[in-house]
């Protein structure tokens, strides 16, 4: 496969989903060292750097008030929303909001935004994926984007899960369906 044929797809890496925020993974500071290893790996090697987001409206349909799992998290136009102050976006990274809808949830980086046509434009067939969470966002985002037909990398070190004893059965049904785990 080309090297041009790649690009990095970080996921949901915003406040609300590091410590202090109201949805806050634990062990979440810890990916940062590797997602900008990464993200300066990305920019030498002239790969697209691609970033998911929650981008709920008030009042969306996954906040416990209206009857979802979660908490308030990632409204539109709040700190809580934007990205992680520690994660070193470049200034053309691709920004994908999802979750915009008020009675529609996304988990996966691919619903409802057309990502995988703007792979497609770009002719990127592998992608290499962090973020959070594993057991959440991630595993959503990787498992459709095999299912796309991609190629897909989940750097291991650059990824913590909701449910910490959920980490390790996720990464190996992942595996199991052809994700390769790198652990650098």
């Amino acid at each position: 496969m080309n090297d041009q044929q790649t690009a990095l797809l970080l996921v949901d890496i915003q406040n609300d989903f590091c410590e202090g925020g109201s949805l806050a993974v634990p062990g979440s500071e810890s990916i940062f060292s590797t997602v900008n290893h990464w993200i300066t790996l990305a920019r030498e090697r002239g790969w697209p750097v691609v970033a998911s987001r929650d981008w709920h409206p008030l009042e969306h349909c996954s906040f416990e008030a209206r009857g979802g799992p979660w908490p308030e998290h990632c409204v539109q136009d709040t700190h809580g929303a934007d990205f992680h102050p520690r994660m070193q976006l470049p200034p053309d990274t691709v920004r994908v909001s999802k979750g915009t809808a008020f009675e529609t949830d996304a988990y996966s980086a691919f619903d409802g935004t057309e990502l995988d046509q703007y792979f497609g434009r770009h002719t990127i067939r592998k992608l290499i994926v962090a973020g959070l969470a594993l057991d959440v966002c991630v595993q959503a985002t990787v498992r459709d984007a095999r299912k796309l037909g991609f190629e897909v990398d989940l750097l291991v070190n650059g990824t913590r899960a909701v449910d910490g004893d959920e980490g390790s059965k996720v990464l190996e049904s992942l595996a199991n369906e052809g994700v390769n785990l790198v652990r650098n």
